[in-house]
């Protein structure tokens, strides 16, 4: 009964101990991240752009510049990221987007957009209002839409 005790308390300090660390890197990295948003809000420029296409995909796939896949961390690379390939004046170019922006960005449309750098952070129709209906809906919320429909 006794090793059984002072196993669970050991469990306990180590759990306390982990949950501690964890909250301090939390806010550290937290800081960190508060300190880049701020430096994009600074660099971000409006510019009037037309959407050719947009989808998920690797990194690597996305034809962004080497600069950007040399500073990207190697567990980061293989991950899917929401491009957007669009034509600012007379360049075509992949640029990174916002996951909250990303469903808002109609294709082959021309939209006002904020860009920092080669991530589109903000979006506005040019000559009409986007449509916020036009986001795509999950699994789950198209089930609970049609069961609200069918209790009507």
């Amino acid at each position: 009964m006794k090793t059984v005790l002072i196993v669970l308390a050991i469990v306990a300090v180590v759990f306390v101990v982990a949950m501690v660390v964890l909250y301090f890197v939390g806010k550290k990295l937290q800081k960190r991240q508060d300190e880049a948003e701020v430096q994009m809000r600074e660099a971000a420029q409006t510019f009037s752009i037309l959407v050719i296409d947009k989808k998920k995909m690797k990194l690597s796939e996305a034809n962004l510049p080497k600069m950007v896949l040399d500073q990207t961390p190697k567990y980061l690379r293989r991950s899917k990221v929401p491009i957007v390939k669009a034509k600012i004046g007379p360049k075509v170019m992949s640029m990174m987007c916002d996951p909250k922006v990303f469903d808002l960005i109609p294709v082959k449309k021309e939209v006002k957009a904020v860009i920092s750098g080669i991530y589109i952070t903000d979006v506005k129709g040019l000559r009409s209002g986007l449509d916020p209906k036009a986001q795509k809906k999950g699994f789950f919320a198209k089930i609970k839409d049609k069961a609200k429909k069918d209790k009507k």
